[in-house]
């Protein structure tokens, strides 16, 4: 079954929000390039909340979500986005059922 986790985080003013776009783009390039467990990492923007981002992050397994927490990309990542961030919430996620994701496989 998939393990995902939805991140909320709140830049410190608009400026900063765009800094952090930047450095996410930078960690989805070696994840692309080097995490084939990793099945989504998506940056979303909050409507009418200019300063909020939320990721949602989707793994093929726990296993796949810890090596991805070790990768050198994702470490830079972790290191450097709280020059940016006022705040971050994390909610880690256990799949059950979805569309197109492990449990819809298991349902055909």
């Amino acid at each position: 079954m998939g393990f995902g986790l939805v991140v909320r985080f709140t830049a410190h003013d608009v400026a900063s929000a765009r800094a952090f776009d930047e450095l996410a783009e930078e960690v989805l390039e070696g994840i692309r390039a080097l995490e084939p467990g990793t099945l989504l990492y998506v940056n979303h923007a909050v409507v009418d909340e200019p300063t909020v981002r939320v990721f949602y992050e989707l793994y093929a397994d726990r296993d796949a979500f810890e090596v991805h927490e070790q990768q050198a990309h994702v470490r830079r990542f972790l290191a450097e986005r709280a020059q940016y961030l006022e705040s971050f919430e994390v909610t880690f996620l256990n799949e059950l059922a979805g569309k197109g994701t492990s449990a819809d496989e298991g349902s055909r």
